[in-house]
């Protein structure tokens, strides 16, 4: 049997704190591997956070996340109205 870690999702605001708290420690010399340690999270992550959320503040950040979804869902919305179309257009042809 194989153990695998939980996944843990942090919120945009954790992750802005987080990102405060390593900035902290990186400018008291310690290194990044320790850094992500300390927060709980693999390099790869920190990385990916500071990418994605470094320089944002909290308010911004939600906001990214909101929009972010409102655009996958749109996308979503999209792609079955795009095949839907592509349905109707076949069945008017007579290809079913």
């Amino acid at each position: 049997m194989t153990m695998t870690a939980k996944r843990k999702r942090h919120s945009p605001e954790q992750i802005i704190r987080k990102l405060g708290e390593a900035e902290k420690m990186l400018a008291q010399g310690h290194d990044v591997p320790a850094v992500a340690r300390e927060l709980g999270v693999t390099e790869g992550t920190y990385y990916r956070w500071k990418n994605q959320y470094g320089g944002l503040k909290a308010e911004d950040a939600k906001r990214l996340k909101e929009l972010e979804k409102q655009n996958d869902r749109l996308k979503r919305l999209l792609a079955e109205a795009e095949l839907e179309k592509a349905a109707l257009k076949e069945l008017a042809e007579g290809n079913f």
